[in-house]
């Protein structure tokens, strides 16, 4: 709650309006939101084991309140919005409206209930959205997607090049794991995931015998290798958002000191007029 957004003086501290915008940015509010969901989501995992006609009502209900809930949650922060076109400026809160909206969509007006029912699954995401570690997480995940395209483009380089030499080498295994060009990636994916990747590679040796260098190879270079480029570009980005948030802080902190120094030059102002006001009265 910033103070170029909202304006707090003694004439208007009291309004409902500005009773509703400091309840929607306490901790209180924010915290009972995020036991709503939690609750939420555990209502979803025991509806799945509940046979019960009686107990699957009652969650039902549930479930109808917590939507009523989340209507309201969204209606009162789009209200207390300056402008409200600004709460939809907010790519978090677009996410949350487009949830809730999803939810309270009839579903006795769409073709397939059951699609329906499990889009409204998707309100257990919104733990994303009201936790600021989560968030800073996506955040860095979003800054890091041109350069983990390109490192997926490498991966897929050296997946091509590979694919093609399995199917050169491996193309006769009554397997069949290496019989096309689609096949062979599909199977070096297995391998990549260690499934059973040394039953592949023990085949690959009846016909090869070397051929463990082919596969031992190809887990060091993707495995290890490409998968800590991962790491480290995301490491790099949260490390670099870390950054930017110790700079604003300071920023801040410089601003409010200059701030201070201003409010203490006024003071000593003030205070010399009345020294000077007084010394007048004396003579």
């Amino acid at each position: 709650m910033s103070q170029e957004q909202y304006f707090f003086n003694h004439s208007n501290l009291l309004s409902f309006r500005n009773k509703l915008v400091m309840f929607r940015h306490s901790n209180t509010f924010q915290s009972f939101t995020t036991a709503i969901i939690i609750f939420y989501s555990l209502l979803l995992g025991l509806k799945t084991e509940v046979e019960n006609t009686n107990l699957l009502e009652i969650i039902s209900f549930l479930d109808t309140m917590i939507t009523y809930y989340f209507v309201l949650e969204i209606g009162l922060k789009i209200y207390t919005e300056k402008r409200k076109i600004d709460f939809f400026k907010n790519k978090w809160n677009l996410f949350d409206f487009i949830v809730i909206l999803v939810s309270v969509i009839p579903l006795e007006s769409v073709g397939s209930v059951a699609v329906m029912r499990l889009l409204r699954i998707f309100r257990i995401l919104r733990l994303i959205s009201i936790n600021d570690s989560i968030k800073q997480l996506i955040t860095a995940l979003e800054g890091a997607i041109p350069s983990i395209f390109n490192i997926i483009l490498l991966m897929f380089i050296i997946f091509y090049v590979y694919a093609i030499m399995g199917v050169e080498l491996f193309h006769t295994l009554s397997s069949g794991l290496w019989s096309d060009f689609g096949t062979a990636m599909l199977t070096l994916f297995r391998v990549l995931t260690f499934e059973d990747w040394t039953d592949v590679m023990y085949e690959a040796m009846e016909l090869h015998p070397y051929s463990w260098i082919y596969f031992v190879s190809f887990i060091i270079i993707n495995a290890f290798i490409i998968y800590n480029l991962f790491v480290a570009v995301i490491i790099d980005k949260i490390s670099e958002i870390n950054n930017k948030q110790i700079q604003n802080m300071l920023s801040d902190e410089t601003f409010n000191q200059l701030l201070l120094q201003k409010d203490i030059v006024q003071i000593k102002k003030m205070l010399q007029s009345m020294q000077k006001e007084q010394q007048d009265d004396i003579l």
